[in-house]
């Protein structure tokens, strides 16, 4: 079973930029899915980015043109570049590996981003 875990949140200005990573153990990182989900205060958690193991991303509305997704097989990582943060922005972040097999997600506890002037 794969392990999870996010780094890289914090309070940032509108307009800034941060990248959270997500750094993963115990199981082949190649044969999951990653993907990047968030919750805003008082809303439900929905998908913000994802990457397939085949490298095929995809991303939110919201987000297309400002967030970059990405991932490092060798380095079993998953990266979610975040530019021009917006306060709707606002959020605890979640990195989940998916097998690419059984489609189950394995969660990590989240990582909070504030963007507030």
């Amino acid at each position: 079973q794969i392990q999870v875990a996010e780094s890289g949140g914090g309070l940032v200005q509108p307009g800034d930029s941060l990248r959270l990573s997500c750094a993963t153990s115990g199981s082949i990182f190649s044969l999951h899915h990653m993907h990047w989900y968030r919750q805003p205060p008082g809303k439900e958690r929905e998908l913000v980015a994802s990457i397939t193991t085949g490298q095929t991303t995809s991303y939110a509305d919201s987000v297309k043109g400002r967030f970059t997704i990405s991932r490092d097989n060798t380095a079993k990582m998953a990266y979610l570049q975040m530019n021009n943060l917006k306060p709707e922005d606002t959020a605890v972040y979640y990195c989940a590996a998916q097998s690419e097999y059984s489609m189950t997600n394995y969660w990590g506890r989240g990582t909070q981003v504030t963007v507030s002037s």
